[in-house]
């Protein structure tokens, strides 16, 4: 049977790629579903040189943020909350982000403005090398005064500079990609740049996050119906309750974080102890207190502290709200090198909408004031009666009052996130203003390393026993197939105990 070590080998093929194939395509399946984009953030600052424009000398305006956007850096603004998908085999993204941005100029003598320009909820699609941001723009256009509103409009191109989107990580940072003003976004941008003009850098981060099974990317998981509720409850508002939960959420001043950030301090803050980053806010978590008809006693967790240049180190701790009589007033302990206070108030705001409904009694954005321990506590950087930032407030009377949700800014990307295995040598060691990031990989980001290392060893162990069975055959008379036979068979044996 002078075929016989043939067939021999062609079944030992046969199983060994078979076992190829079963160990590679889970691992090639699941890398090719698409994934949703959940959580991140997304830094731009429009134009640098308009921003000077609007408030300069010349038009005499000013800028502010809405839906809970916020400033970083010297001139840049943060939106929140990445929401869409990625495809890690195409190369394909595209991400959505909540806030946005107003500007206003020119002043008239009837209160209005010649310029009022409002961009917001930007998206970023990429495709291949390039993409695009697309922003909802409600402008007023110049001369006319005509007011329009689009959604989602083409504004500006991105470059990638060579980056490769293909990849399987956990997440997705893109860091200065170049934006070029679009036609479309000319003229949404009323007349004041033309097409082709140079914008400043898009940098983002988003995580990623594995499809469930069976769902479509970007669709929400199922929800079970709330429970009904067997007993009936006591209005909150009755008798003095205990908090089950609460969280003040508070950002200071936007120009103090500018400061401490900026040029000026080149500083930055650190939160701990359980504070939480609203990008434009500061969440305090895990209110404990008491709550009797709009009255409340309350205190959080988490510390901020901002540190800088010229000497600057300021930390707030210890956050406590009291409610009395309609007049809210937030306390801290304040330790500076020149100042330290325990339960300093800070700030007072107006707290005559704070009622119990559903179980939750909440405040948001209360108009807050500057006290005069809180002047101290600043150094005498703000006077007494300074406007800060708003004090947003939730305190939960009951299990299932659940707290507003906190602008996702998604994890914090990693300070060099170039992967060498998506990222172009250019990207990756060109200068800061171009690209340098792409997708970060984790574990299943390619092809898995222990299936590849089995089927070598199978292959080599199966390119022995071919190269032993043509030896024999040579070796041995065509007649003696029962030797022949014998041989085959322990060889094979001894041969898969060895390997």
């Amino acid at each position: 049977m002078p075929t016989r070590p043939r067939a021999l080998v062609t079944v030992l093929c046969a199983a060994v790629l078979g076992a190829l194939l079963g160990a590679l395509l889970p691992a090639a399946t699941a890398h090719a579903e698409n994934r949703t984009v959940q959580g991140g953030r997304l830094d731009w600052g429009i134009k640098s040189s308009f921003q000077s424009y609007v408030t300069g000398p010349v038009a005499k305006g000013s800028f502010s943020l809405t839906g809970g956007a916020a400033t970083v850096g010297g001139g840049g603004f943060r939106f929140h909350s990445a929401a869409g998908g990625y495809d890690g085999d195409e190369g394909t993204f595209r991400a959505s982000f909540s806030g946005g941005v107003r500007f206003l100029g020119h002043g008239t003598e009837s209160g209005g403005h010649q310029l009022d320009l409002t961009i917001s909820s930007p998206t970023v699609s990429i495709s291949g090398s390039s993409g695009t941001l697309h922003v909802d723009v409600v402008s007023r256009a110049r001369g006319t005064g005509a007011v329009t509103t689009s959604r989602q409009v083409p504004f500006a191109s991105l470059s990638l500079g060579g980056i490769d989107m293909r990849g399987g990580g956990t997440s997705v940072v893109l860091d200065n990609l170049p934006a070029t003003l679009t036609a479309q976004g000319a003229r949404s941008f009323a007349g004041y740049y033309t097409a082709g003009t140079a914008l400043d850098p898009v940098s983002l981060s988003a995580d990623v996050q594995q499809a469930a099974a069976g769902r479509p990317p970007n669709t929400p998981e199922p929800t079970s119906p709330a429970p009904k509720e067997t007993s009936k409850k006591k209005p909150a508002t009755e008798e003095r309750t205990e908090l089950t939960d609460g969280a003040v959420d508070w950002g200071v001043r936007r120009t103090y974080r500018e400061y401490v950030t900026g040029d000026i301090a080149q500083g930055r803050w650190t939160l701990s102890s359980g504070a939480l980053d609203g990008g434009a806010l500061y969440r305090f978590p895990g209110g404990e207190g008491t709550f009797e008809d709009g009255d409340l006693t309350a205190a959080f967790d988490g510390t901020v502290r901002f540190t800088g240049g010229h000497g600057l180190d300021l930390r707030l701790s210890a956050v406590r709200v009291t409610v009395e009589n309609d007049r809210g007033t937030l306390y801290a302990d304040v330790r500076s090198p020149d100042h330290s206070a325990r339960n300093a108030p800070l700030v007072t705001f107006a707290a005559k909408d704070l009622k119990a409904e559903d179980g939750l009694a909440r405040l948001t954005e209360a108009p807050a004031k500057l006290t005069a321990d809180g002047a101290e506590a600043f150094g005498g950087m703000y006077p007494e009666g300074t406007a800060m930032d708003p004090v947003s407030l939730a305190v939960a009377l009951t299990d299932d009052a659940g707290l507003p949700a906190l602008p996702d800014l998604g994890s914090t990307p990693t300070p060099e996130t170039a992967s060498p295995e998506t990222a172009s040598p250019e990207a990756a060691t060109g200068p800061s203003a171009e690209p340098v990031a792409s997708t970060v990989q984790d574990d299943g980001g390619g092809l898995p390393l222990l299936p590849l290392a089995l089927a070598a060893g199978l292959l080599s162990a199966l390119a022995a026993v071919a190269a032993f069975l043509v030896r024999r055959r040579r070796a041995q008379p065509a007649a003696d197939t029962a030797t022949l036979q014998g041989t085959s068979q322990d060889t094979q044996q001894s041969t898969s105990q060895r390997h």
